[in-house]
């Protein structure tokens, strides 16, 4: 490792021209990376409820279904503007009264079914039907035009909308995220550090690793929105240990080297290789473990996340280092006092009463771990976004007018006789819940033959062997009461058509918590054994790695269980990921304390003296590590909007001073204890050649 210091440190100046010339493809792959703003399309592609959506795409030509409502307006206004919203690209057809009769008939000759599926006092509504899918380019436009055309009196709903105003906030708060994240960084490394300098070389260093990320992106294809929104923020907060270790470890060589600034940068390139090697491995095998998640938005954050720690470590062998000698100058003019750290006093008290603080290690997993394993979590993401959205709005007030919070679509065989159709239609319209349901000749009842009905109405419910039904529905999505009414209208349309399928967003939502469910086993699993097996490979020791994870994972267990304690839901997706995360990144803390340990019991050390050494010397480094994490996620985490991204990052805020107080207090009390339990199951940790000289100058 030393080899390669030189060559950095000789060829600083070449690096950093590199480096900014590669921001020019960053950029051009950042404006080619196309953005997921709908969850539900990382589903397996093998399951019905998406094989059923395919169908509807390819066959019927549709893709997305939105309700639209008008209040207030007169018929012919209203028609008038239906073949305004018709005419926009990519809108298949438009369902209103009229395409049954005309305007001419008045409302109240319709048949009364289908009279209050699209009338309520003052307010109608129609449905809208888009050629593309729900959350595509294509409807997204669309849905903006169509917003366009209408007035304030009118009021669009549906995933599509969701997804087109989800799409807004984003991009209205996504720079505002970095922003804050960067300034808050900033601030609390200069709280900790001697110059003003440091932090913006630091957090330039990982902003030029983040353009890198972002831009490979492109061979992805796509990103979630989740991704995008957290992923600079998050990719700052984990790879900044990883500079800060390596800028402690060149101050501390400074001054063992005098003014040999090149040399002291070699040293410190050195001797953090493996801290910095270990913490990014065992990064980078907790975002790859995601990765394993049939849900396939695991796979879209973990390698995206992965090859982020892996730029940053990179970063840190190469950009930092040159950026740091060749700014070394300004570093030195802008230097000014600081907090100087000594915690010899704590080190002693906690070193001191291991057992008082490994007894406090086991009082408090019981609660937590209670709590953790009895945290909610939800699953409509649209449920706690700003109620000022528009299509928060519409929603709203779908359920007040229509009585109606989410549409099912039933697919079947057109073949499927007239009896048995109506029969199906019955048994669906007396579960609890169901409003109405909606298809082919359902409308006007049997008096009235299917070849009479508008060609229009019947190729939107017939085609290619197959026929739909439209459901709507009172209960919301993802709750348990329209789960229940999904599985008995399953039962139900089975018995009629073993091809038979419900779709549509509430069965898709259903389908993604018993997949999430499983995921969350399955991630936790493979976690832990990839991190084991890259700790025991870089401490060389069979007992740490034990260690080590449980004082993580205690830290993770409180944090994901003080949610439990105050009452609040997470999202589902939450649950998932912050625990892989916090522990891929937090044991970055434990690893840094544990090779001090190692390297001093090498050197002959006593146990308490070499953990007492192991752990002064590295608190320092944990806290402004933890509370420089904190910063970086805490604001955004504030600021947000958007649930989902403000519970993750306060999630992982917390996380990293939970993880930072475990380490600090707990881990030296486990190391004491079982001193002699890692040093015989662990390499490296005796000096075999210094027990000798020992051993032959005590029989001199």
């Amino acid at each position: 490792m030393y080899n390669i210091a030189s060559k950095v440190v000789k060829h600083r100046k070449m690096i950093i021209i590199v480096a900014v010339l590669l921001l020019i493809p960053s950029v051009i792959g950042i404006a080619n990376v196309s953005i997921n703003y709908d969850v539900l399309e990382y589903l397996p592609s093998d399951i019905q409820t998406v094989q059923g959506q395919n169908i509807m795409q390819k066959d019927f030509g549709t893709g997305g279904i939105s309700m639209f409502m008008v209040k207030g307006m007169n018929d012919k206004d209203v028609a008038a503007l239906k073949e305004k919203i018709k005419g926009v690209d990519h809108v298949k057809d438009v369902l209103w009264y009229d395409d049954l009769t005309g305007i001419s008939m008045p409302k109240e000759m319709l048949p009364e079914k289908f009279y209050k599926s699209f009338n309520s006092g003052e307010t109608t509504m129609m449905a809208i039907f888009f050629d593309s899918p729900v959350s595509s380019d294509n409807t997204i436009k669309a849905v903006q035009d169509i917003r366009k055309i209408a007035t304030k009196q009118c009021f669009l709903s549906g995933t599509s909308a969701f997804v087109t105003d989800l799409k807004e906030l984003c991009e209205k708060e996504e720079p505002i995220y970095v922003l804050i994240a960067v300034l808050l960084a900033c601030l609390m490394l200069a709280v900790f550090m001697d110059s003003w300098a440091i932090p913006l070389i630091i957090v330039g260093s990982i902003g030029i690793e983040i353009m890198y990320n972002m831009g490979t992106n492109v061979i992805i294809g796509d990103i979630s929105y989740i991704t995008k929104a957290i992923s600079a923020v998050l990719q700052l907060g984990v790879t900044m240990d990883l500079s800060i270790f390596l800028m402690n470890s060149y101050r501390e060589q400074k001054l063992h080297c005098g003014d040999d600034r090149m040399e002291a940068m070699r040293q410190a390139i050195t001797k953090t290789s493996s801290a910095i090697t270990g913490s990014a491995l065992t990064l980078i095998a907790g975002f790859l473990a995601m990765c394993f998640m049939s849900f396939t938005l695991g796979l879209n954050l973990g390698i995206v996340m992965a090859k982020g720690v892996l730029f940053g470590v990179i970063g840190s062998f190469t950009i930092l280092p040159a950026m740091i000698l060749v700014f070394d100058k300004i570093i030195t003019k802008t230097s000014h006092r600081t907090f100087h750290m000594h915690f010899r006093k704590l080190s002693g008290f906690v070193i001191g009463h291991p057992k008082v603080f490994v007894a406090i290690f086991i009082i408090a997993l019981i609660p937590a771990y209670y709590g953790y394993s009895h945290t909610s979590v939800y699953y409509n993401l649209d449920s706690t976004l700003p109620s000022w959205l528009p299509c928060i709005k519409a929603s709203d007030k779908m359920d007040k007018d229509f009585d109606l919070n989410t549409t099912h679509m039933v697919m079947v065989d057109s073949k499927m006789s007239s009896s048995d159709m109506d029969e199906m239609i019955s048994q669906m319209e007396d579960l609890d819940g169901v409003k109405d349901v909606l298809g082919v000749g359902s409308v006007v009842g049997p008096a009235v033959p299917e070849s009479m009905l508008p060609n229009n109405i019947t190729s939107l419910f017939k085609a290619k062997g197959h026929q739909i039904l439209i459901v709507n529905s009172r209960y919301k999505v993802a709750s348990d009461s329209v789960n229940r009414q999904i599985n008995q209208m399953n039962t139900i349309v089975q018995k009629y058509d073993s091809k038979g399928t419900v779709i549509g967003e509430a069965p898709l939502t259903k389908d993604l918590i018993s997949i999430t469910d499983r995921d969350f086993r399955v991630v936790t699993i493979i976690s832990l054994i990839m991190i084991f097996i890259v700790l025991g490979l870089i401490l060389k020791s069979g007992s740490l790695p034990f260690i080590l994870v449980a004082v993580i994972e205690l830290a993770i267990f409180i944090n994901l269980g003080i949610p439990f304690y105050t009452g609040t839901k997470l999202p589902f997706i939450a649950s998932i990921c912050i625990g892989t995360i916090q522990l891929g990144s937090c044991v970055n803390y434990a690893i840094l304390t544990t090779t001090r340990y190692k390297m001093e019991r090498y050197a002959g050390k006593e146990k308490r003296e070499a953990i007492s050494i192991a752990h002064t010397t590295s608190i320092p480094s944990i806290i402004v590590s933890a509370t420089s994490f904190f910063a970086a996620t805490i604001g955004v985490g504030i600021y947000s909007n958007i649930d989902i991204i403000s519970s993750m990052c306060l999630l992982l805020a917390r996380g990293a001073l939970i993880s930072m107080v475990t380490v600090i207090f707990i881990l030296p009390a486990i190391l004491v204890l079982l001193d002699k339990l890692i040093c015989k199951t662990s390499m490296g940790f005796i000096n075999k050649n210094r027990i000798k000289d020992t051993a032959e100058v005590l029989s001199k």
